[in-house]
Parts: structure tokens; C-alpha cells; sequence
């Protein structure tokens, strides 16, 4: 892809090259027709090679064409921007949720499920409220019992 590129850029710049030294007289440039530039005070001219002015026409209208598009998508930014302040309105509200949410609406399961501390003095570590094997006796056998 980096080739494609590479060979696509040097091939434009040939092209414009050859096109800068094939329109390489002087021409004028009017910003008002037929001297009108007179009543305004000043000459309202210049004299540029050929290649600048069809340079500088069409880097005029690229300028243009990007500010076109800039402001005939301001409202898909700004929807972007309402629903970007939805979201973190939304996520804000369902933490807040979890947060009072989350704990037991009991007493009594709140004292079950809090985990239980090792005397002081003892240095043990508190004991896990369910261990990780199933209790004996509650399991299925098996095999099928005839």
C-alpha cells in the first residue's frame, strides 16, 4: 500500500510539473471586471505565471469544498454530541444504581454474607464462607441406582 502511494504522489508531482513548465507566462489576474476596481480605489490586479493561478484555483476550491462539508454536517456533530452526553448521563445513572443497588436488603443477609474475621491475636486468615468443593452427601451418584 505504502508503494501504491509512493508511485501515486511522485506521479502527481510529474503532472504538476509539467504542467507548471508548460504555462509559464504572464498573465493578468482582475478581481473586477471591465475597471471597476477604479471606483473602489486601486488597481485590482496581478500579474501571475499561468500554473499559479490554476494552482491557486484549484487549492480555492478544495478550501471551499472542505468548508462546504464542514457546515452541511453541523447537525450530525451535534447529534454526535447529544448522544455522547446521553451515554455518560446513562452510565453515570446505572453506577449510581449499582452502587445503592448493590448491597443486601436485608439485615440478616447482610451479617450472612459478611465475611467472617479471625479472632485477634490469632493471625489466621478469615475463613471463606463457601468452599470451592461441594458438602459430602450432596452430590448424585454416579451411577444409576436399579
Amino acid at each position: 500500500m505504502r508503494f501504491i502511494r509512493l508511485m501515486f504522489v511522485v506521479l502527481l508531482a510529474i503532472l504538476l510539473i509539467a504542467v507548471a513548465l508548460a504555462n509559464r507566462d504572464m498573465v493578468t489576474l482582475n478581481a473586477f471586471p471591465a475597471n471597476f476596481g477604479q471606483y473602489l480605489g486601486g488597481t485590482w490586479s496581478l500579474n501571475l505565471p499561468l500554473f499559479l493561478v490554476i494552482f491557486l484555483a484549484i487549492a480555492f476550491g478544495v478550501v471551499i469544498g472542505f468548508v462546504w462539508e464542514w457546515l452541511r454536517e453541523a447537525h450530525i456533530r451535534r447529534e454526535s454530541r447529544q448522544r455522547a452526553s446521553q451515554v455518560a448521563q446513562l452510565e453515570r445513572e446505572v453506577s449510581h444504581l449499582r452502587d445503592n443497588h448493590a448491597g443486601p436488603r436485608d439485615d440478616v443477609l447482610a451479617i450472612v454474607d459478611r465475611p467472617r474475621s479471625a479472632p485477634q491475636g490469632t493471625g489466621n486468615p478469615p475463613r471463606p464462607i463457601a468452599s470451592p468443593s461441594p458438602a459430602p452427601g450432596t452430590t448424585l451418584p454416579s451411577q444409576p441406582v436399579r
